[in-house]
C-alpha cells in the first residue's frame, strides 16, 4: 500500500506496532528496529542501549554500550554552574511548570558557545580530521562558519574553553575514563595528543570536546550528537529545578555583584 492509497500512513523505519484486536488505538506490541521492546528488550536491556538502538538502527555491541554508559554519566549533571542548569533553576524557584523549566534549560543548553551546537561542530570537526594531527592544526587554527545560517559566526575552536586556564579536572578525569573504553583511533588519540590540540586551538579542552569526540567515536552523527548532548543532560537540570523549587527564592544562588553605587550602602553612611 502506498501513501496515495492511504494518506495516513505512517512512514518510520524505527518504530513497528501491531495494534490490540479490540481497540486500533491501543498496542499490542512494538519492535524497534525489529526488536521486541516489550516483550525482550524490557528488563535485559539498559536505557542507554534503547537510545542507541533508536539513533543508530542496530544494538550496540559491549564496548560500544559501556562507552555510552559512562559518556551519559559523564554528562547527566552539568551542575548549577552551567547555565542551561541555572536557567532551570530560575524555572524551579518561580514556580515555572515542569516542561517550561526543561525547555529552559535546552535553550539556554542549546547555543554554540557551551551547547549542543558546539558538539554540532566539533563532531563536523572529527568528521574531517579523524585521528590527524595535522589537520586538527589546520581546522582549529580557523573555526568553520556555517555559511548562512540562524547560528552567529563561531569566535573559538570548537569543543574547547574559551575562557578556561587549562582543561578542568572533571574534562580530563572523563576523557581519561572514556578513553578506556574506547578501542578505536578517537579518544585515544586526543588523550595522547590533548596538549598538541590545545596548543592548536589556543584554549583549553571543554566538555563540549570531551563529549563530540565519544559521541563521534559512537557512530553518531553531527545531527545526533547535537541531540545527544541536549538530552543527556536534562537530569541535572530537573533535578536542580525540583531542589531549588524546594528551597525558595532566599536561598538562591546569585553571583556576587559589587555595585560602585549601591543605594543601601549610602543610606547606611548618612545614618
Amino acid at each position: 500500500m502506498n501513501q496515495q492509497d492511504n494518506p495516513n500512513l505512517i512512514h518510520t523505519r524505527i518504530w513497528r506496532e501491531t495494534p490490540e484486536a479490540n481497540d486500533a488505538f491501543a498496542t499490542r506490541s512494538a519492535h524497534c528496529h525489529g526488536y521486541d521492546v516489550y516483550g525482550a528488550m524490557l528488563g535485559h536491556a539498559s536505557y542507554t542501549d534503547m537510545v542507541y538502538l533508536m539513533l543508530r538502527g542496530e544494538a550496540p555491541d559491549t564496548r560500544q554500550a559501556r562507552l555510552f554508559e559512562a559518556a551519559a554519566v559523564a554528562l547527566a549533571n552539568p551542575g548549577p554552574r552551567d547555565p542551561s542548569v541555572h536557567a532551570a533553576m530560575c524555572g524551579g524557584v518561580c514556580g515555572s511548570t515542569a516542561a517550561a523549566t526543561l525547555v529552559a534549560a535546552l535553550s539556554v543548553g542549546a547555543g554554540g558557545s557551551g551547547g549542543a551546537r558546539e558538539v554540532l561542530r566539533a563532531i563536523q570537526d572529527w568528521e574531517h580530521c579523524g585521528a590527524d594531527l595535522e589537520a586538527w592544526r589546520a581546522r582549529l587554527a580557523a573555526p568553520q562558519d556555517e555559511g548562512v545560517s540562524i547560528w552567529p559566526a563561531p569566535e573559538h575552536a570548537a569543543g574547547y574553553a574559551p575562557h578556561g586556564v587549562a582543561a578542568a579536572g572533571i574534562v580530563t578525569a572523563a576523557l581519561d575514563a572514556l578513553a578506556a573504553f574506547d578501542d578505536g583511533p578517537c579518544l585515544p588519540f586526543l588523550q595522547r595528543e590533548r596538549g598538541a590540540l590545545e596548543a592548536a586551538a589556543g584554549h583549553p579542552l571543554a566538555m563540549t570536546g570531551v563529549a563530540a569526540c565519544a559521541l563521534h567515536a559512537l557512530g553518531f552523527t553531527a545531527e545526533q550528537g547535537e541531540m545527544l548532548f541536549l538530552l543527556l543532560r536534562l537530569p541535572g537540570a530537573a533535578a536542580h529545578a525540583l531542589e531549588q523549587r524546594a528551597y525558595g527564592f532566599r536561598k538562591f544562588p546569585f553571583y556576587t555583584v559589587e555595585l560602585t553605587d549601591d543605594p543601601r550602602a549610602a543610606h547606611k553612611e548618612a545614618a
